[in-house]
């Protein structure tokens, strides 16, 4: 996926298009350029931040704004950002188009900078298999994601030959939603953090529950996913669901930077088996994360 008619530089960027806090700062994660490194590891949830954030060498900053709790620091000689997302594919609307905001908009003059800055992405997250031979504790990392919120499809982008062949597929297997979209990952992401045991396609979406085929009081009428469960595109099946990847991918390639999503298996949908120690397991995706930095 490719962003279209992207802003040139020397153009002023109204004050209602990039709503600025007095200090220049982006109006929801309240950061400048200097507090954001072009290393970025984005988790959902604000209090998993400084669980990640006590492992690095030195701390410079820590922002809270809303939802959005964001440190920057040294680890290993090399500066990182941690921030969260909050939930859902609307928020990482926000995160991405700020984050990059703030690393390649000359703030002041409101302008979009000649030399532009290509951020590096790491989601870390959990999720539910869809799979039934999926264990819990499995790190999956998302090679494609698909999702039917849209909101990608608001910009003017082009798909790639690859995504468009997987949204085609999806197509024929009963997924006709007009906002569905699908995005492939990075692959040099890929290799840089090669601590996943499974590789696959994952679901977005746009809900927790119903959405997901979750029933509580109402029932859901997703419940049935046996079609995500027999879906192949070339050799990969749909592993899991979560709520960001999609458009985390896509929000990042529009605008020229690198993402990739990494989730431990807290559930497996198709078993109903749910895991004893999640904060245990989600403390060993971030260690692994940490070792290969």
């Amino acid at each position: 996926m490719r962003g279209l008619q992207l802003r040139a530089p020397g153009i002023r960027i109204a004050d209602t298009e990039l709503i600025l806090h007095s200090n220049n700062r982006v109006y929801h994660l309240g950061v400048g350029p200097e507090q954001v490194a072009t290393d970025i590891w984005i988790v959902g949830d604000p209090e998993r931040v400084p669980l990640i954030s006590r492992h690095l060498d030195r701390v410079d900053f820590t922002i809270h704004n809303r939802e959005f709790v964001l440190h920057t620091g040294e680890l290993k000689g090399k500066r990182l950002t941690i921030v969260s997302s909050g939930i859902g594919v609307d928020n990482i609307d926000i995160l991405i188009n700020e984050l990059d905001a703030a690393v390649n908009v000359d703030l002041e003059k409101r302008q979009v900078k000649e030399e532009l800055t290509s951020l590096r992405f790491l989601r870390l997250g959990t999720s539910g298999a869809i799979q039934p031979e999926i264990s819990v504790g499995t790190i999956v990392a998302s090679q494609f994601a698909f999702a039917l919120d849209g909101v990608p499809l608001s910009y003017e982008m082009e798909f790639s030959q690859s995504e468009t062949e997987l949204m085609f597929a999806l197509q024929k297997s009963g997924r006709t939603e007009s906002g569905l979209y699908a995005v492939k990952g990075s692959d040099h992401l890929l290799e840089r953090y090669p601590f996943h045991q499974l590789q696959g396609i994952t679901f977005t979406a746009n809900g927790f529950y119903g959405p997901q085929g979750r029933s509580v009081r109402l029932k859901s009428k997703l419940e049935d996913f046996s079609w995500a469960q027999q879906f192949k595109f070339n050799d990969l099946r749909v592993t899991n669901f979560e709520m960001e990847c999609a458009g985390l991918y896509a929000m990042s390639a529009m605008l020229g930077h690198e993402a990739l999503t990494c989730c431990v298996i807290l559930a497996n949908r198709a078993t109903k088996e749910f895991s004893e120690n999640p904060a245990e397991m989600a403390e060993t995706l971030i260690q692994n994360a940490l070792q290969v930095f």
